[in-house]
């Protein structure tokens, strides 16, 4: 197997190589936003390279170049205030780069198996008689990330109908471990309280909305479903990846508090609120289960444990 990673140098994508080089015998061609040299974890079998895959022509260039049997297409803009702050720049980045993909693949009359990567964020907020979310529910997305994940999504269904192309679509549910931006929930608070224990900053940790429930994943497990889906998933279907659990912020929080070697105040940040923010999501990945045999592993505990000790490093 030839696969190509798009995103391969990020949180997700660094996990996934790292599994990928430990669990199969694949080679794997991965593509970086160009602002970074990317590096790769096995000069054998990965080849890395910079690419927009807002350019059409570009991107066409690496899929004649590597032709792969698999792509699993990662590259996004993900995270929500951004999109927040400037709408278009995500849905152009996330709609157009996975446009030029699926029809560079066409151009060249290839085939790869290929998932593209929603978000749990699609189905936006549910009613309680609704949980756990299942990939039949209707898809409701609340900001502007959300509605490009949408598109994405029906994106590859429709050229899986239109094309007859083996496209899966993946909704994993929010993932966390250790390689994630502090930008996100979990480690902006591990990196808060690393600080304080260090003395470089005050005891006090600032936080968001503590009461919205989400569906934690980590990472590790996520790349895992993902391994599995591309080789037993069947093409045109939708797979939540999610662990069934709603844990609320103010759990993350009580942990990190329980883990730390120091005091610390918690103190509410208005500016750290989303302008929406669904109250409790999550899912079942009882289909993906059924047809791949994925289970999650890594006990919640223990992802925070690793992303407190990764800051603290």
């Amino acid at each position: 197997m030839h696969l190509l990673i798009t995103g391969a140098t990020g949180f997700v994508g660094t996990h996934l190589r790292r599994y990928l080089l430990a669990a199969t015998d694949w080679t794997i061609t991965g593509t970086a936003f160009p602002d970074v040299p990317p590096v790769p974890l096995d000069a054998e079998r990965e080849h890395l390279l910079t690419l927009d895959l807002r350019a059409a022509e570009a991107t066409r260039a690496v899929l004649e170049a590597h032709r792969p049997d698999g792509i699993i297409h990662l590259a996004a803009q993900s995270h929500v205030p951004t999109a927040y702050q400037d709408p278009w720049a995500t849905l152009e980045n996330n709609i157009r780069g996975q446009i030029n993909l699926l029809e560079g693949c066409r151009a060249l009359d290839i085939a790869p198996r290929v998932l593209v990567i929603g978000s749990g964020e699609e189905y936006g907020r549910a009613d309680a008689s609704e949980l756990p979310l299942v990939e039949a529910h209707p898809l409701r997305p609340e900001n502007p990330y959300s509605v490009s994940k949408v598109a994405q999504d029906v994106m590859g269904y429709q050229y899986y109908i239109s094309y007859g192309m083996p496209i899966l679509r993946m909704r994993p549910f929010n993932h966390i471990g250790p390689g994630q931006s502090p930008r996100f929930v979990l480690p902006a608070f591990a990196s808060q309280i690393a600080a304080i224990e260090a003395g470089r900053q005050e005891p006090v940790l600032r936080v968001g909305n503590l009461e919205a429930a989400r569906d934690f994943t980590d990472a590790r497990d996520v790349v895992r479903a993902y391994h599995l889906a591309l080789e037993r998933g069947t093409p045109g279907t939708a797979y939540n990846v999610a662990s069934g659990t709603p844990r609320p912020i103010q759990s993350i929080v009580d942990l990190l508090l329980d883990l730390a070697r120091v005091d610390i105040r918690v103190e509410i940040d208005p500016a750290r609120y989303r302008p929406a923010d669904v109250p409790v999501l999550y899912g079942s990945a009882a289909r993906l289960q059924r047809d791949t045999g994925w289970q999650p592993e890594i006990a919640f505990e223990q992802t925070m444990a690793d992303v407190l000790e990764e800051w603290r490093r």
